[in-house]
C-alpha cells in the first residue's frame, strides 16, 4: 500500500522515495524524500535523520526589529497562492523537467552563503527588479530571459510566462514578497505567481535538506 501511494505521488512529484525500515523522520507518512534538479544535477531533498538535530542560531531569534523585519500576512494579494512545504516540493520536482516553473530565493546579501539555499532554486535578490535599485532594461532582460514573458509594442505579454514560486527567509522576511508585488505592478498574472511564506525558517525548521549557492 505504501509503495503505490508512492507511485501516485511520483505521478505528480516525478520522483519520490517510500517509506522504508531504515528511515525514520519522513517527510509525510508514506513520503522519505523527494530527488529535484539543482543546476541540473540530482539532489535529494530530505529530513535531517538526527532526532537531536537543532534549529540553526541565524533562525532561532524570535524578536527582530520591526520594520524591516515584520511579519506578513497569509495571504499577500488578490490571486497569489501561497504554499507550504509539501506544494513546494511539487514545483521543485518540476523544476529542470518543466520550462514552465521557476523557484525563486529572494535573498541578498549573504543569506544564501549562511544558510544555504533550497535545492532546486534560482537566486533573484529582490533588488533585481525594484526600479530604485535596478534599471529598466535589468528588469525586461529578467521578465523576458529568465521568465519569458514577451514585450510587444511597449506592452507585456504574460501568457506563456512561467509560473514563479517566491521565498525568502521566512514569515518576518519582505524581500519575496518584494518580488511579487512588483511583478503584479508589471502586470504578471496573480496565478502565476506563488509565495512559500514559511520560507527558509520553516524549512529549516523541519530539517529539509538545503544546499550552497551557485
Amino acid at each position: 500500500m505504501k509503495h503505490a501511494r508512492c507511485a501516485a505521488l511520483a505521478a505528480l512529484w516525478f520522483h519520490c522515495q517510500p517509506v522504508t525500515a531504515d528511515t525514520t523522520v519522513n517527510i509525510t507518512h508514506d513520503l522519505a524524500r523527494v530527488e529535484v534538479l539543482h543546476n541540473g544535477v540530482a539532489v535529494m531533498v530530505e529530513r535531517h535523520p538526527d532526532t537531536d538535530n537543532m534549529l540553526d542560531p541565524d533562525f532561532s531569534l524570535t524578536s527582530r526589529p520591526c520594520p524591516p523585519f515584520c511579519v506578513q500576512p497569509m495571504q499577500l494579494a488578490p490571486g497569489v497562492e501561497t504554499i507550504g512545504e509539501l506544494e513546494l516540493l511539487r514545483y521543485l520536482a518540476r523544476v529542470g523537467r518543466d520550462a514552465g516553473v521557476l523557484v525563486i530565493d529572494s535573498r541578498d546579501g549573504d543569506w544564501p552563503r549562511r544558510s544555504g539555499v533550497i535545492p532546486g532554486a534560482a537566486l533573484l535578490p529582490w533588488q533585481d527588479l525594484h526600479p530604485a535599485h535596478s534599471d529598466p532594461e535589468r528588469i525586461a532582460e529578467i521578465l523576458m530571459l529568465r521568465f519569458g514573458a514577451v514585450r510587444q509594442h511597449g506592452l507585456w505579454n504574460f501568457e506563456n510566462a512561467r509560473t514563479l514560486v517566491f521565498y525568502c527567509n521566512g514569515p518576518w522576511c519582505g524581500q519575496s514578497p518584494t518580488n511579487i508585488r512588483q511583478l503584479l505592478a508589471l502586470g504578471y498574472p496573480a496565478h502565476k505567481l506563488k509565495w512559500y511564506r514559511g520560507g527558509m525558517q520553516d524549512w529549516k525548521m523541519l530539517g529539509l535538506t538545503t544546499v550552497a549557492p551557485d
